[in-house]
């Protein structure tokens, strides 16, 4: 799947309107193949987005869980790790600059 798309549930503080708007925006991307769509799909690639992102939501609102909501630093703090070791030491300074 897409590098891009995040977890996002059981998080505090909680996702957010725009966190689930853009995994939203990233998985209709990578399944139509379009960055940015043509003018003749724009209204079907923008309704594809809205009705990902509810679907989201609602999956998010529904799930349960006992475990402890993980921080959002630390989480960030191992991508850039794993992305280090991948990419090498010049992945820390790519990713402050995203």
């Amino acid at each position: 799947m897409c590098r891009n798309i995040k977890t996002l549930f059981n998080f505090d503080p909680p996702v957010t309107h725009d966190e689930i708007e853009a995994a939203a925006l990233q998985f209709v991307r990578k399944v139509s193949g379009f960055t940015k769509p043509s003018k003749a799909n724009e209204a079907a690639f923008a309704l594809a987005v809205a009705q990902t992102a509810e679907a989201a939501r609602a999956l998010l609102h529904a799930l349960v869980t006992n475990a402890p909501p993980r921080d959002r630093a630390t989480e960030a703090a191992k991508r850039q790790a794993k992305a280090a070791e991948r990419f090498g030491n010049d992945a820390r300074s790519r990713s402050l600059r995203a």
